[in-house]
């Protein structure tokens, strides 16, 4: 859900405008206001690109004329200490190109790496960097870099002392011969050691172009120390931008890891997913989607979405999905899996984190769909005709608010229709309000049906406006087959002695209906192995059932919740051995407890 602390949501303070715009503030009070004013907008972003942009709009053209931002290559792990910095690389440039293989200010054609300068101080993103520079141990770059001081402004083609020498040939390492030739003679030049809060992070160039020019003259010593306290500012800004991508990148990869790596293909639906995490202004959130298979070929489809953003809302879509998957296998109605979920979500001690989702079954024989909501956005039905419509649920409260009753309603789903199930981050964006995106979305999925699942995610996708998205999103699309009624052979069974072998009557006519005489004998061994299994423990009518599809599959139930195990059995034993021939003749087989009892079933691959 989208978070309303963003700290990007809001534009940066206004720096207040110098008396003379060429030139820096001149008076202390003037000076002091710019200075309160630049740090606050050097500390206003979170993600590092923002904070870069906003280093160089304070800087230039208040204190001069071009800035120029190197940081270390690789980007460090600002938690420990990365050792000696071993290359530079261009990450923000405003108002100047300089570079090894720069081109000179005001060229507005795309550069080798892609940037394109058309704003007004000619600013570059880091989405492009530059060429990386070799810090070279010993040399003058590696000492400004390492001091904890700026190196002494130089005015270039004018004598100087050592110190001057010194940042000329700072320079020099920086841009190359070539790269310094293009600084006509007069301009200032100071060069800033950026700092984070355990280690260096980089250089910040500021260029005053000769006064001729500018109209103002170069760096003094009054200048010298206002940029070092921005620069101060700047390289704390930059450390706690990396801190936070970190923990960003962290927490996003936590999420990941919850989400289920690929979603199962039953027979008769086919899925597709898609998950797009926020953007870095935004914490990582707490959607999750997810399919459960279950007996009689059916399958769970579940979207949630934890309210907020942090690790905590992270951890807890990971409980939910766990929960709701141990949940769904029990086979409960959908209603009575958000009763439970809700209980769990009270036992976390997580109030504070609520959670709203939609849990749907699937049953391709029945071609029914039964639904249940807990105040999640209503997914979209798209009909075979079609036709697109935002199922009218009862939306119910968050997971987690307590003692809020569900219902479930059951819808037809014949084959050739769809269902998409959303998050919010999907249709509700900053200027787009909730009514209109649904809208939007059932108007695009119109007609939509007839493609694959993936077609239908690209499809939703598609409503989304340019730019970073507030909210992370998660999409399961279904796409109805249905499973043909000849396919399907079912039978109630009461639990008596003759019953297994009217179990293996009844399979053995179905198999040569459907022209699979040869799974006759190893179908009728294990079906009499499970059906005898279940007289010996069923008080109601046993159920069995076979479903032909890309695989024949058996299941037979029975209203005892105790599943069957595996177990040695010994020479004299007379039992036990059901379950071994089960698995040796099976291509797969499993138990599943059922509300009402459990179901066993196993499966073969077609001649």
């Amino acid at each position: 859900m989208r978070d309303q602390l963003n700290p990007e949501a809001g534009e940066p303070p206004a720096l207040p405008a110098p008396r003379r715009p060429s030139s820096p503030p001149e008076h202390v009070p003037e000076r002091l206001a710019y200075l309160d004013s630049a740090t606050r907008r050097i500390n206003s972003a979170l993600d590092l690109a923002a904070t870069l942009r906003n280093v160089g709009r304070v800087l230039v053209p208040a204190l001069a004329d071009a800035a120029v931002v190197h940081l270390r290559d690789p980007l460090p792990n600002v938690e420990r200490e990365p050792g000696f910095p071993e290359q530079l690389r261009i990450h923000h440039s405003q108002g100047t190109r300089l570079g090894r293989r720069g081109r000179p200010a005001g060229d507005d054609r795309r550069d080798r790496y892609g940037a394109r300068y058309g704003s007004r101080y000619g600013a570059r993103s880091t989405a492009d960097p530059g060429p990386a520079t070799p810090v070279t141990r010993g040399g003058a770059l590696a000492h400004t870099l390492l001091s904890r001081r700026p190196a002494e402004a130089v005015v270039l083609g004018a004598d100087g002392d050592g110190g001057r020498a010194r940042t000329t040939e700072l320079l020099r390492e920086l841009y190359g011969a070539r790269g310094l030739a293009r600084l006509s003679p007069g301009t200032s030049v100071l060069a800033l050691p950026l700092r984070g809060r355990k280690t260096v992070l980089g250089l910040l160039v500021l260029i005053r172009r000769p006064s001729a020019k500018s109209g103002r003259p170069g760096f003094d010593a009054t200048d010298t120390a206002t940029a070092a306290h921005l620069a101060t500012q700047a390289g704390l800004a930059v450390d706690t931008a990396l801190r936070y991508a970190r923990e960003w990148e962290i927490a996003n990869e936590l999420q990941r890891s919850m989400l289920p790596l690929r979603l199962p293909q039953p027979h008769g639906v086919r899925l597709a997913q898609r998950y797009l995490p926020g953007e870095r202004g935004a914490q990582v959130g707490g959607d999750w989607y997810d399919a459960v298979p279950l007996p009689g070929n059916r399958v769970a489809l579940i979207v949630g979405d934890v309210m907020g953003h942090s690790l905590t809302s992270a951890a807890i879509m990971g409980q939910l999905r766990t929960s709701a998957q141990t949940l769904a296998a029990l086979d409960l109605p959908p209603h009575e899996v958000l009763y439970h979920l809700d209980e769990q979500a009270q036992r976390l001690g997580r109030e504070q984190h609520l959670a709203t989702c939609v849990y749907a079954v699937y049953d391709p024989i029945a071609n029914r769909v039964v639904l249940a909501n807990a105040g999640h956005v209503p997914p979209v039905l798209v009909r075979p005709d079609g036709a697109a419509e935002l199922l009218d649920l009862e939306a119910g409260a968050p997971i987690g608010v307590g003692g809020v009753d569900f219902s479930s309603v059951e819808l037809p789903a014949p084959p050739g229709s769809a269902l998409l199930l959303f998050t919010d981050g999907l249709v509700e964006t900053r200027n787009r309000p909730l009514s209109d995106g649904l809208e939007l979305l059932r108007a695009r999925l119109a007609g939509a049906q007839r493609h694959a699942p993936e077609h239908l995610c690209q499809e939703a996708l598609r409503i989304l406006p340019p730019g970073d998205r507030g909210d992370d999103i998660a999409l399961l699309a279904a796409c109805f087959d249905g499973i043909p009624a000849g396919d399907v052979a079912h039978w109630y069974l009461q639990p008596r002695n003759e019953t297994p072998g009217r179990a293996r009557r009844l399979a053995a006519h179905t198999l040569r209906r459907w022209g699979l005489e040869e799974l006759t004998e190893a179908t009728e061994l294990m079906v009499s192995e499970l059906v005898t299994n279940a007289v010996q423990h069923a008080t109601r009518p046993v159920t069995l059932s076979l479903v032909r599809t890309t695989r024949l599959r058996c299941e037979v139930g029975d209203d005892s919740p105790l599943l069957p195990r595996p177990r040695r059995t010994g020479p004299e034993d007379e039992r036990g051995r059901g379950l071994q021939i089960v698995a040796r003749c099976a291509e797969r087989w499993g138990a599943t407890r059922l509300g009402t009892g459990k179901v066993v079933w196993f499966e073969q691959r077609l001649p």
